[in-house]
């Protein structure tokens, strides 16, 4: 006789292939493979890895980003795995397709095995096997065998066990059963696996891919300055039964076209209702963050001409014909902009420009000729930036900069987030590119209102050279009258020779020792030299093919090639003294010439000259000729809304729930079974009772469960337990 074993896990059974005839053929091995729980279980593995690359690698971004951000090289790598589009990527979307096909058939292979074996009670077991079980105890009742019985139905109800009796020649065995949930747990698991994978499929683009295949739809990618000029090739209809798009509304607009991004370009999808923004609404907190967006929309119905008010919120969704509208974020909507334009240039004039966001306009030069188009791309009312870094030290160098021979290393960074942060709103700013004749467009971010940084206001002019880099920052100190008229005023002057002449003369009369006139002339030439090359006009190295560079360099540049190295430290600090004076007597009196009181003497006026020099110095790398300031602006706000048609979210929610039951099923529901034998005993009027209890993992709980059923079962025994 052998002995029985306790119940086999389910997962042992769901990836145990059934018997199989002698000699099956490639097809049944692969079916057998498709359907193991091996196989399901890689795919899921390789899925969630792909998921993370998903989460970790910004998707669906231009492909100029990627070649910044990781080469040539391994850009066109990923790209060739399609690491940029996970989601829609052809082998993702057919890993769900075989996870589908793997977990339905397993769980069609099995289902019938564990429906079966929930229905039944294994009555039929041998009275013999009981002693071969670990969890076993006998005893003789003193009842009959049918109070014997009544006593154990009474039990085993008492505690939520079902039983089924079977009366046998010498005896009856009563088996029970409780905790079925745990194998429902299995299926539950395994269902809410497909029912979440067909979700995903069904909300994903194969649906609209597929539609454009066998429509004959296709993607585009710009070439149509209006919506309406888009062809009819590239638009879906609004009978599409899923997408996920995104709608632009202007203020006072409205609109009812989404837009679908796809790997390879943009498609149009029509929807069955226009959307008109009334009203967008932003709140913010006392630290100048945004605590609520919200817009105030009418929906037009095109079958009915219906018009709906609602009210979209972040996480508040408004629904119509089946397709949700979310709060998405927020943009420029053809605001308005006056811009004042200070050409760097010798001799420039400043001049005036008034454009809307999304507006472009040439630049002329000197000879007239459009050198530079300026495109307007956005304006940005509130601004929060972490001012914890900038104001922590007083005493701490404005520019942060190390003046190198690139301009990244010119420029210093905005607003350093490392240490503790203290949020602010440093008020509007405009952003726009300046695009050069060969097409190649640097980005520009300026401030209107000054900001203060370690307690001196500045205004910060921002440049990068692409999307994928952080905006790097030159700061122009504010005047007393907390504009930045001081600075250009400075600046202007610097070019001017006369003046320069008139301020290294005052600068010499000034520091001329008394007793020692004849050092008035050398140090009105040494002044005179030090503004020269400082504002550019004279090329610090007579060599052949030196360049004229201007700013601190310039006098480094100079030193290094014309004074003995021993002397350079000496010669350096006089320069910068020399260089100093003079730049304050350039601002005095270019005041006067101004009609302007000269500056008094005092820490205002020193923290103003020294950052003045410093971005004075750093204005020579500025990568622009001209300096637009934003003067005014008239705000117009545009909301973008994702709408989706998503027919699988309800596959989706309901997958979600049959997991959570599913896994809370497995892991803390257990199923046990327990037989108990009555036979008559060996004195008349007393019973033999035999019990056994199985179960798939052995635990303290459930050695307690057992002692407390033993107990209870043979409480009345007058016998050996």
């Amino acid at each position: 006789m052998t002995a029985p074993t306790d119940l086999v896990d389910p997962l042992d059974a769901l990836d145990s292939p059934p018997p199989r005839p002698a000699g099956p053929g490639r097809a049944r091995q692969a079916l057998e493979l498709l359907s193991s729980m091996r196989f399901a279980i890689t795919l899921l593995a390789v899925i969630c890895i792909a998921s993370v690359i998903g989460t970790v690698v910004q998707q669906n971004e231009p492909f100029n980003n990627y070649i910044n951000k990781f080469g040539p090289f391994w850009a066109e790598l990923f790209g060739h795995f399609q690491l940029f589009t996970v989601y829609s990527a052809n082998w993702f979307l057919l890993m769900l397709g075989f996870l589908v096909v793997s977990t339905s058939l397993c769980i069609a292979r099995n289902a019938p095995k564990i429906v079966a074996d929930l229905r039944s009670f294994k009555e039929h077991v041998r009275e013999q096997s009981l002693a071969f079980f670990h969890h076993k105890a006998d005893a003789t009742l003193p009842l009959g065998r049918d109070a014997a019985l009544a006593q154990v139905a009474s039990v085993l109800g008492k505690h939520g066990w079902r039983a089924r009796a079977q009366v046998r020649e010498h005896g009856t065995m009563v088996a029970a059963r409780t905790g079925r949930a745990s194998k429902l747990g299995y299926l539950s698991a395994h269902s809410a696996i497909v029912l979440i994978c067909l979700g995903g499929l069904a909300d994903g683009d194969l649906i609209v891919r597929a539609q454009m295949a066998l429509a004959g739809k296709s993607v585009f990618d710009g070439g149509y300055q209006f919506v309406k000029d888009v062809p009819a090739e590239h638009r879906l209809s609004a009978g599409n039964p899923t997408f996920r798009g995104n709608l632009l509304v202007p203020e006072g607009a409205r609109a009812g076209v989404a837009l679908l991004s796809m790997p390879q370009g943009t498609v149009l999808q029509e929807l069955p209702f226009d959307v008109e923004l009334k009203k967008f609404t932003v709140e913010y907190y006392e630290t100048g963050m945004p605590r609520l967006f919200a817009s105030d929309i009418v929906i037009h119905d095109h079958e009915t001409g219906e018009a709906i008010p609602a009210v979209v919120k972040v996480n508040e969704p408004a629904f119509h014909r089946g397709v949700a509208i979310y709060q998405s974020s927020v943009e420029d909507g053809g605001s308005q902009v006056q811009l004042k334009a200070y050409p760097l240039t010798v001799g420039g004039q400043p001049f005036d420009l008034k454009l809307r966001v999304g507006e472009s306009t040439g630049l002329a030069s000197d000879s007239g000729e459009h050198k530079l188009q300026l495109e307007v791309t956005g304006l940005k009312v509130i601004n929060v930036e972490n001012m914890a870094e900038a104001n922590a030290n007083g005493g701490t160098d404005l520019r942060k900069v190390d003046l190198v021979g690139t301009l990244d290393k010119h420029l210093g960074a905005g607003i350093n987030p490392d240490k503790a942060k203290t949020l602010r709103n440093v008020g509007p700013a405009v952003t726009y590119r300046l695009r050069d004749s060969a097409g190649q467009a640097r980005e520009f971010h300026n401030y209107m209102l000054p900001i203060e940084l370690d307690g001196q206001r500045v205004f910060v002019a921002g440049v990068r050279e692409g999307t994928a880099e952080n905006f790097r920052y030159l700061r122009m100190p504010a005047d007393e009258n907390m504009s930045l008229q001081g600075w250009l005023r400075l600046r202007a002057a610097l070019n001017d020779p006369a003046l320069r002449d008139r301020a290294a003369k005052r600068y010499a009369d000034q520091a001329t020792p008394e007793g020692k006139p004849e050092m008035n002339e050398q140090l009105r030439l040494t002044a005179s030299r030090a503004l020269t090359l400082f504002a550019g006009i004279e090329a610090p190295s007579k060599a052949a093919g030196a360049e004229r560079m201007g700013g601190l360099n310039a006098l480094s540049q100079f030193i290094e090639t014309s004074v003995p190295e021993a002397e350079r430290p000496r010669i350096a600090e006089v320069m910068l003294r020399i260089l100093n004076g003079a730049l304050f007597d350039l601002n005095q009196v270019a005041r006067e010439q101004a009609g302007l009181k000269p500056l008094e003497l005092g820490p205002a006026t020193e923290a103003f000259m020294t950052q003045a020099v410093l971005s004075l110095s750093d204005s020579f790398f500025y990568p622009a000729p001209v300096l637009l300031e934003l003067s005014d602006f008239n705000v117009v706000q545009a909301s973008v809304f994702q709408v989706a048609r998503a027919p699988g979210k309800t596959l989706v929610y309901l997958g979600a729930v049959l997991l959570i039951l599913g896994v809370f099923a497995m892991l803390y529901v257990r199923e046990r079974r327990l037989w108990v034998w009555l036979a008559d005993g060996q004195a008349p009027g007393t019973t033999r009772a035999q019990i056994a209890m199985s179960t798939p993992r052995r635990t303290l709980d459930i050695d307690a469960e057992f002692d407390r059923l033993r107990d209870e079962l043979l409480a009345s025994a007058g016998g050996k337990q």
